[in-house]
Order: structure tokens, then C-alpha cells, then sequence
């Protein structure tokens, strides 16, 4: 099964709808132990001392590090090996250039706040959990470099690490934000399932050394993804994913050119 071309979007899709179903329950647990603590007059007593986060309650930041330790290797072994680095290094630069002109992540986040606000008041927080979760999985650069390696190298290595994330994530969000977290699996499947067939498609058209090229500058991408999540630094990522396109031109320029 993992020669399917949509293997990676399927195990993704799965992922989250178990971690958001984890966090509802969650979500029960911790409504229940709350009414029976109000039951028993609990809530009446003194406040207690501040003390320390329980280990339990600091497991999704760890969680959330350790999974950015796995992001980064995944990122560097897309990237280690490509012998056109010089095509790599000017995709980043242009592509860097491109992304922050065009403020793309300035540009998602207002749509983000666009489509929540006209969501409010249209099916309460299952709306919010939606959207939410959906443009949270569904939009960045793992989504994009993912679908790529699935669909022309048939290697899942991205989604996975993805499927990950998006799980925990997913419990979290749906321990909150409830049940409409759940149905942003169905967002997952439809977004990085189109692009995986797209990349199907794009395999017979575009030659093997350029698509390389573009899946080592989408692994750089997904480096920054990880050291995002590690809290190391707070990059801007959706800025720098025109840069996954620029091979598609550069790669036959430089052929041209004999001395590059």
C-alpha cells in the first residue's frame, strides 16, 4: 500500500480524525471530573497554593519539540545530496523575495480571520473548530513538499512526520474547540489528496533533476517548519514557499548556460 501515490494523505487524513476524536474524549473526562467536583463542593474550598505544571500538563510543549526534532530530519535528508546547490540557494533567495513582497502569510492570516469571522454565528464552535484545524493542517509548505514526494517519488517520510503533528494537535484543539475539529479530516484528505494527483500528473511532464531540486528546497523549508516548532525561531514560512517553484525555471536556464 505505500506505492499508492495517496497512502501518505490517507494516513494523515486518519491521524487527525483519531486525534481529534482522543480529544473529545479528553474533553468528556475533564467536563465530568469538573460537574463532579462542583457535586461534591469542592469548588467552595480556599484556593490552593500556586504550584509547578504537572508533567501531564507540559506533555503537548515536549511532545511538540521532540516532534520538531523529527521535522528537521526529515527536512535535512531531502535536502542533503542535491548536487545543484547553487540552484537551490538562488530558488531560496528569489523565492524569499517573492513571498515576503507579496506578504503571503500576512495575506493567510487575514483570510484565516476573514472566513472566521463570517463563520460566526453559523454553527458556533463547530464552525471555529473547522476552520480552524483545516487551515492549520492544510496550509503550509509540508502540505505542498508532502504531496510532491508522494506523488512523483511515491516516499511518504513528510506526511508522516505531518501526521504526527497534525494528531497532536488535533487533540489539543479538539479538547477545546470540539467536534468541528473533526471534520477538518475530510479538509485534509480532499487538499493534499488533489495535490498529490496534481504531482501524479506534473511527474510525466517535469524531468526527474528538476523535481529533486524542488523537493530539496521544500526539505529546506520544512527545517525551518522544525525549528519553529522546537521554539528556536518564529520564521515565517509561508514567505518562502514560492521558492519550491523557482527550479521549474532555473533548472533549464542553467542548462543552458554551460558554465554553470
Amino acid at each position: 500500500m505505500t506505492s499508492w501515490p495517496l497512502w501518505g494523505t490517507i494516513v494523515n487524513t486518519v491521524a487527525v480524525l483519531f486525534g481529534a476524536l482522543l480529544g473529545l474524549a479528553i474533553k468528556v473526562v475533564i467536563e465530568k471530573a469538573a460537574k463532579k467536583k462542583k457535586a461534591v463542593g469542592e469548588d467552595t474550598l480556599p484556593m490552593p497554593q500556586e504550584s509547578k505544571p504537572s508533567r501531564f500538563a507540559e506533555l503537548p510543549n515536549v511532545m511538540q519539540k521532540g516532534l520538531g526534532l523529527c521535522v528537521l530530519l526529515i527536512g535535512i535528508q531531502g535536502a542533503v545530496g542535491e548536487s545543484e546547490i547553487l540552484i537551490v540557494i538562488l530558488s531560496m533567495v528569489l523565492g524569499i523575495i517573492v513571498g515576503q513582497l507579496l506578504d503571503l502569510d500576512g495575506l493567510l492570516n487575514r483570510f484565516g480571520d476573514f472566513i472566521q469571522r463570517k463563520m460566526k454565528g453559523k454553527g458556533g464552535n463547530i464552525a471555529e473548530g473547522f476552520v480552524t484545524a483545516t487551515m492549520l493542517f492544510c496550509v503550509g509548505a509540508m502540505t505542498v513538499n508532502g504531496a510532491l514526494e508522494c506523488g512523483i517519488q511515491l516516499k511518504h517520510d513528510t506526511y508522516y512526520a505531518k501526521s504526527l503533528i497534525d494528531m497532536v494537535s488535533a487533540v489539543v484543539f479538539a479538547s477545546s474547540l470540539g467536534v468541528g475539529v473533526s471534520f477538518s479530516a475530510v479538509g485534509v484528505f480532499v487538499v493534499q489528496g488533489t495535490l498529490t494527483m496534481l504531482a501524479v500528473l506534473l511527474g510525466n511532464v517535469i524531468p526527474t533533476a528538476i523535481t529533486s531540486v524542488m523537493i530539496a528546497v521544500g526539505s529546506l523549508i520544512v527545517i525551518a517548519i522544525g525549528t519553529n516548532l522546537m521554539g528556536i525561531t518564529k520564521i515565517k514560512v509561508m514567505n518562502f514557499v514560492p521558492a519550491m517553484f523557482f527550479p521549474l525555471a532555473l533548472c533549464p536556464l542553467f542548462d543552458l548556460i554551460p558554465m554553470l
